[in-house]
Order: C-alpha cells, then structure tokens, then sequence
C-alpha cells in the first residue's frame, strides 16, 4: 500500500497593521472622497480655459444644475455650504451638478499675466455652450450669484432652448449708470478691493458687525494668490451691459429669484422682478440672511429649491419640512406693470403652497 503525497499550496495571510483598512473598504472611501472634491476638467473655450467641476452622472432625460459664481468667490467658497447641507443631497441624487468657475477664480488658480484682456460678462456667458457641448448636456438648471447670475441670464437669452430653470440670487441686469461710476469711483479712491468686494457680497449690518463669515471672506480675498484674477473679473461685471430685460421681451424659463433683506442688492432684484414674466417668476426675499443667503440659510433656500423643480415635474414625492408645515398665507396689494390694481400672494415662513399654486396670476413673492 503506497501513499501518495499530494502538494499543498499554502497562501500566508499577513494581518492588518493596526490602523490599516482593509483593501476593499480603503477603495470604497477613495471613491466617496473622489464623489466630494467632484471631477475637474478644463475645458477650452473660444476666450482661455474655463474650470469646471462635476458631481454625480448625467441622468436621463433630466436636466444639470450649472452653477456660476460670484466675483470674490469660486465654486466650492460660493456653494459649497448649499450643496453640502443634508437635505439637498435629496436634489443632487438626481440631477448631474456642474459647477463652473470664471477663468482664473478657481481654487488655486495661477495670477493672469500684466495686461491680461478678461472676457466681458458677454464674452463668459458666450463660453457656456462649449461646457454644455463638452459634456453633451442638453438642457440645464442654472443656478446662479451675483456676476454668475447675471452671466447665466445673458446665456438664457441667447439660447432659451436649452435653460429649464432659473435660480438667480442677488442679480443685477442693468447696467452701472452714471452715479453708480461716480461711486466706484469714489470708493476707489477711499477703499481697497477687497472692501469693495466685501460691500458687494455682504449687508451693511454684517459688515459693521464684523461676522465671522464676513472675516473669514476678508481674510480669503485679501490673501487670495490669485488677486489680479479677482481684481480683472470685478471689472468686467463693473463694466456690463443692460440685458433689456421687460415683460415683452424676458427670460422664458421658469426663475426664481432671491434675495436676503437688506442685502446690497435687494433694490436691484426688486427692480428685476417688476421686469419679469409674473406667470413665470417667483421672488423670494429671505429674512435675516445677509448677503449670501446660499450660506447664511442653506436650510430655507433647499426647501424653495425643491419646489421650484417640483414645479418644473421633477421630484414629485421630494419630502418637505418646513414651508409645507403651514396652513396660512397672506395677501398683499401690488400693482402691475400697466399700473392697474391686482392681487399677489405672498406665503408667510409657514404657508401652503399647494393651496395657492394655482390661482397665481401674478409673481409670487415667499417671505420667510
């Protein structure tokens, strides 16, 4: 009787260090980091490289969120605490976002040579459709601040095709007059940019309060690398053009604009909304929001947001907190554009929405 050996191969299983993550766990926390910090590109445009950067996958038949900045700001300094806040993750699962940074305001960006010619506000709204074409969006949810609104709308009224929606925070759509240039050119003398920038983005309470966001901005701008860059954007929107916008000829796409009261352009979107198709805008003016509502108030701004695609038939079951706890709404008198008396409705912080959809002739203003 013979016995027959057979070989064994033996693999050796070394342990994990203390402190090592197991390899699949390690891939999957590699992945999550990718998902936060999003996918950078740099796309070419017919006016320089323009920064861009992607969160989540395009979803079929639905629209991107684009973003666009305001001028001190960049992307990550100007959304990210709204995108970041739990319940739009809600939002974003369902929708590509794409962030756009202005040539040479994004994180980390390397100073623009001396005579450096930077786009006018015209020429950046003229580099969106290469970021579109690039990522074969076909139709977007713009999302905009101050310059990045005024730039998204110069860009709707170019291509009304392709915008579904509007959020404009903060915008402007007429051109610096006279007194505004003398102004400027006042404060020049008197302030630094980074003052001026600050008076831009910020409420006279918050600047004389000296908040600890407003510190935090002023220390960012102030010490930025990039200042020249920042310096050449303030000047191309200090230098843009009317976008003639009135109740004949307006942007085409559901808008939603917001504004903090007392905030540095509260007048100007009021001016804008009295512009506005009233069958096709909703105004919100946020209490106690300062300058930057997208900051100050991520929570009030997320819920408005999730209405506003609602409307559009996106997100039909998206869970509501607070504006739809409310049974009660106000009326306020307004009048229209022809000067005639007419009725529009204003939903307090605690309002029902359902309730008044459908009998709005006129814009609807949310105050909370």
């Amino acid at each position: 009787m013979t016995t027959e050996l057979q070989e064994i191969a033996i693999t050796e299983e070394k342990p994990l260090l203390p402190g090592q993550l197991d390899p699949t766990k390690e891939a999957e926390i590699a992945a999550r980091i990718l998902l936060d910090h999003g996918q950078e590109h740099s796309i070419e445009t017919p006016y320089g490289l323009v920064h861009v950067t992607i969160h989540g996958s395009p979803k079929t038949r639905r629209p991107a969120i684009v973003t666009y900045h305001d001028v001190g700001l960049n992307h990550k300094s100007c959304f990210g605490p709204l995108f970041r806040f739990e319940d739009m993750q809600e939002i974003t699962k369902n929708f590509v976002v794409c962030h756009i940074d202005a040539p040479g305001q994004e994180e980390g960006a390397a100073a623009f040579p001396v005579g450096y010619q930077y786009p006018s506000m015209d020429q950046l709204a003229e580099m969106v459709p290469c970021i579109l074409q690039y990522f074969n969006f076909r139709s977007i949810i713009g999302v905009g601040v101050g310059a990045g609104a005024y730039v998204l709308s110069r860009y709707t009224l170019t291509f009304p095709d392709s915008v579904e929606g509007l959020v404009l925070i903060n915008v402007d759509v007429s051109a610096k007059g006279w007194m505004d240039w003398a102004a400027e050119k006042l404060t020049t003398l008197t302030s630094s940019l980074t003052e001026k920038i600050l008076g831009h983005l910020f409420s006279q309470d918050e600047l004389y309060a000296g908040t600890e966001l407003v510190q935090t901005y002023k220390e960012n701008i102030s010490q930025a690398p990039n200042l020249y860059n920042i310096e050449l954007f303030w000047k191309s929107y200090n230098s843009r053009r009317d976008l003639n916008i009135d109740r004949g000829s307006t942007l085409k796409s559901p808008v939603m604009l917001v504004v903090g009261d007392q905030a540095p352009y509260e007048d100007a979107v009021v001016e804008c909304n009295s512009k506005m198709d009233p069958t096709q805008t909703s105004f919100l003016k946020m209490a106690d929001s300062g300058g930057l509502p997208q900051l100050t108030q991520p929570s009030k701004l997320t819920e408005a947001f999730k209405y506003f695609v609602q409307g559009m038939g996106y997100m039909p079951s998206a869970c509501m907190t607070r504006l739809s706890r409310s049974r009660t709404a106000s009326l306020s008198s307004s009048y229209s554009i022809d000067g005639t008396r007419s009725r529009s409705r204003t939903l307090s912080q605690g309002s029902d929405p359902d309730q008044t959809a459908a009998t709005l002739p006129q814009t609807m203003e949310v105050s909370c």
